[in-house]
């Protein structure tokens, strides 16, 4: 499975520049205007993992595969979006498309780039985009309800659409309904105030090591356990450099991670992915799944006949595969496992199905 993350916000903050920092391509045009971007821009990217580099020297392997995350390039949402204001249902109705929302703030000063507003105020900036959302999902909710005699909607659904529009009628916190019901039942409810969030900072190169007055007014408020402070200028310049001179820059400028690889990190850790791999001589390829996924699930993300068909899964830890050189050692000195249906698949582990078919 592949993840894919929606970045939103208000115009001119940074959205299209960071997209073409993150795909390392100029599909989206940046430029000092609001709706500048209309049509999303959809760019997938490798998900960098230096174990794959490794397993594929042991397995001397033809081909390395990576895992890809795909980013989408939003247009810039305005108050009354939800109205239709700067063709906002158009947009908001993009976001209902993405498995996770990447919320990015404008942190910073320019007399060059149009801010909508009159005052860089990033706090308000995401009450904004969250209202507007908010207020989406409200109509959403009424239309679906009323509609609720004439559609299959099953019980399970209509509690959560019901308990979603008291909470908003209420002004009370929508996300949670993330402690009374599942994560697949949500997600099924398509609201969009439910979507895990990344909150991007977009910050000038003096703030991007240690942030400034708005980073902190707003982690103050919105605490950083899932924001990142990133300067999506510096992110293209990076992109530019060969990877001597991207090493040498992000030491010089204090930076330990690009804003690719936080976003990745961040991404996993929200939407509660893993990664596993196979390796042999044709190819070493890693494949994402979700947390505490089943080996037969697991394997259905190779081929549905591959979970359909599942006998059992030849397993061996990273680690392992690592220090006893692969497959054939790992066997002999008896790190391989035979793990069925029931096993949980780790992250890192390597994996090799049998199968009927």
């Amino acid at each position: 499975m592949s993840f894919k993350c929606g970045i939103v916000g208000l115009p001119n903050v940074g959205k299209s520049t960071l997209f073409n920092a993150l795909t390392n391509s100029s599909k989206a045009q940046a430029a000092n205007f609001p709706f500048c971007t209309i049509d999303p821009n959809i760019g997938i990217v490798p998900v960098p993992d230096e174990r794959l580099n490794k397993l594929a020297k042991i397995s001397k392997s033809k081909k390395i595969i990576n895992t890809t995350i795909s980013f989408v390039d939003i247009a810039g949402l305005v108050k009354g979006a939800s109205k239709g204001e700067g063709l906002g249902n158009k947009f908001l109705s993009h976001i209902r498309e993405v498995d996770a929302i990447i919320h990015m703030i404008r942190c910073f000063d320019s007399d060059d780039i149009q801010n909508v507003n009159p005052t860089v105020d990033p706090v308000r900036d995401l009450e904004i985009i969250e209202t507007e959302m908010m207020l989406a999902d409200l109509e959403s909710i009424q239309k679906r309800l009323e509609k609720s005699n004439k559609k299959n909607i099953d019980d399970q659904q209509l509690k959560i659409l019901k308990i979603a529009l008291s909470y908003i009628d209420n002004n009370k916190d929508i996300s949670e309904l993330k402690l009374q019901f599942d994560k697949k039942q949500l997600n099924l409810s398509g609201l969009l105030s439910l979507k895990p969030k990344i909150y991007v900072c977009n910050v000038n190169e003096q703030s991007v090591q240690n942030g400034n007055n708005y980073t902190k007014t707003f982690i103050n408020k919105y605490e950083q356990n899932n924001t990142l402070i990133v300067s999506a200028d510096i992110e293209n310049q990076i992109n530019e450099l060969n990877l001597s001179e991207k090493k040498n820059y992000m030491e010089m400028i204090g930076l330990k991670k690009t804003g690719l690889d936080l976003l990745i990190q961040k991404g996993y850790k929200i939407l509660e992915l893993d990664t596993y791999f196979t390796s042999g001589p044709e190819e070493t390829r890693a494949w994402t799944i979700q947390k505490n996924c089943t080996a037969p699930e697991a394997a259905g993300e190779i081929h549905s006949d591959f979970e359909k068909g599942f006998i059992r899964a030849e397993t061996i830890s990273y680690d392992d595969f690592v220090a006893n050189g692969g497959w054939s050692n790992s066997k002999t000195n008896g790190k391989m496992r035979l793990e069925g249906k029931d096993y949980i698949v780790k992250d890192g582990d390597v994996l090799n199905f049998r199968f009927n078919t």
